[in-house]
């Protein structure tokens, strides 16, 4: 089983790997959204396997201002451990109209504070791609992306219109003011994540294992992200808790769930 195991994530890891390369070689100015959690640090992991132990593009991290401690703790420490070019945005102009979640239903301050805070880095550093670590299994909104998915210069996101990717011809040729998201991570699973993270030993927030008899399995901004009831407090437990469990992994993150279609509904409009 184990070597059934290895070889599967081999594989995860090469395609990865090729996608990446591909990315910097097509794109021409490219960043790496980077939330500090399990799948983003996966993708530094990565980068860092496809390009000879150095990130070679910024990584940026939208800044919500309603992070966790212990992730900002750790957005400090891995900025230096990995020597990365960390660029922080945070949308200030919706902070100052009093933008936020005492205020306002979750999915205008994720619009708010994320989508439109990556527009407003977009427009800033003119990137025409964006290397992103979504998986087809998180949600199904998601799972209709391909490996290169265009946004127009709307930021705008045809889920109806995706390109055929056939014999690894993909779109990377964005118009102007348009971009396209990479995908390195779109066939792994929430498994597959972690048996990864356990193989190679990657750092990641200790938030994802049981304190007290609660965990997190997806990690949000702090006033919508709740723990669940778990008792794994370390990797193995975590696979044989998922192998077993109903719930989805997003089902406390509580933007997803505002209203029908919420997450298909910010995607369009160029959420993450």
């Amino acid at each position: 089983m184990q070597q059934v195991n290895r070889t599967h994530l081999d594989q995860l890891e090469n395609q990865s790997i090729f996608l990446f390369r591909e990315a910097y070689r097509a794109f021409k100015n490219i960043a790496m959204p980077w939330s500090m959690g399990k799948d983003s640090n996966v993708l530094i992991w990565l980068s860092l396997k496809a390009f000879f132990g150095r990130v070679p593009f910024p990584v940026l991290h939208i800044d919500t201002t309603y992070e966790f401690p212990e992730m900002l703790e750790f957005r400090d420490w891995a900025a230096k451990h990995y020597k990365l070019n960390l660029i922080v945005k945070i949308n200030q102009e919706a902070r100052d109209r009093g933008v936020g979640y005492e205020t306002h239903d979750p999915v205008t301050v994720t619009h708010e504070l994320k989508t439109v805070a990556l527009q407003q880095v977009l427009a800033e550093y003119k990137w025409d791609g964006l290397i992103t670590g979504i998986r087809r299994d998180e949600d199904p909104t998601r799972a209709k992306e391909r490996y290169f998915s265009p946004r127009n210069a709307q930021f705008e996101w045809d889920y109806k219109d995706q390109p055929p990717e056939f014999w690894g011809q993909f779109a990377a040729n964005p118009g102007k003011g348009e971009h396209v998201r990479v995908q390195p991570l779109l066939d792994w699973t929430e498994v597959d994540i972690w048996r990864y993270i356990q193989r190679e030993q990657i750092p990641i927030p200790q938030m994802y294992f049981s304190r007290n008899g609660k965990r997190f399995r997806s990690l949000g901004c702090s006033p919508i992200t709740k723990p669940i009831t778990s008792d794994a407090d370390d990797i193995d437990k975590i696979i044989a808790e998922l192998e077993t469990t109903k719930t989805s992994e997003r089902a406390g993150r509580a933007q997803d769930h505002h209203e029908r279609n919420a997450m298909q509904k910010l995607r369009a409009k160029g959420f993450l």
